[in-house]
């Protein structure tokens, strides 16, 4: 079983898995030197899915070794360009190759759906605050994260449309009881689901927010 955990800084994902699922943790993790999508974006994000490529694979092993992963973040993280296109600080250019790597990541079956997603909305004014108590993390481009939350939350609800059964807008304690033994998604690599889902997405808001 592979669990996505999902919100924007200071949403509180840290503390749950401190208490819940630290020795299931897979990790979030970012390359050295990102990828420059200004100056190649398909080559940018080429690199940027080969990179979440690599955090599935080390989602795969943990499913493989403890039966349970919970990764902070998706490995897929398309949601994030696709945010940043949606309030206008991307173009749209950058978020479609994106897209089109993801998919055909999704064909090579190297990317694929979770089994579960847990998706943890806070009130900005609330999140604030936790980034103010907490000075051990920078989290850096907070007020970014903090306008991209809508965004973030309408991917997970349209996703949600159609995979009603996997999707959860709380992060639960305690952590889900799996059946033992339960394979994964069986639907994990569909390609014709990641695409009905795409087509699903809202467009563009139509100002900056």
């Amino acid at each position: 079983m592979i669990v996505i955990v999902e919100g924007i800084s200071a949403a509180g994902k840290t503390s749950w898995y401190r208490e819940h699922a630290l020795d299931l943790l897979v990790p979030e993790t970012y390359p050295q030197i990102r990828p420059d999508r200004n100056r190649d974006a398909r080559k940018a994000a080429q690199l940027w899915t080969d990179w979440n490529i690599g955090r599935w694979s080390e989602a795969l092993a943990q499913e493989e070794s403890k039966g349970v992963a919970i990764c902070d973040t998706d490995p897929l993280k398309l949601h994030y360009i696709w945010s940043l296109w949606r309030i206008g600080e991307a173009p749209e250019n950058h978020w479609r190759h994106q897209m089109e790597v993801t998919r055909a990541a999704f064909g090579k079956q190297a990317l694929g759906f979770a089994d579960l997603y847990l998706v943890k909305k806070i009130d900005p004014h609330s999140a604030r605050l936790q980034r103010e108590q907490d000075q051990a993390k920078s989290r850096m481009n907070f007020d970014l994260h903090v306008r991209l939350q809508p965004s973030l939350h309408a991917w997970y609800e349209t996703l949600a449309t159609l995979l009603p059964e996997r999707v959860q807008s709380s992060l639960p304690t305690p952590l889900p009881a799996f059946e033992p033994g339960a394979g994964p998604f069986e639907r994990r690599y569909d390609v014709e689901l990641f695409d009905r889902f795409i087509a699903n997405l809202p467009g563009q808001l139509s100002s900056k927010q």
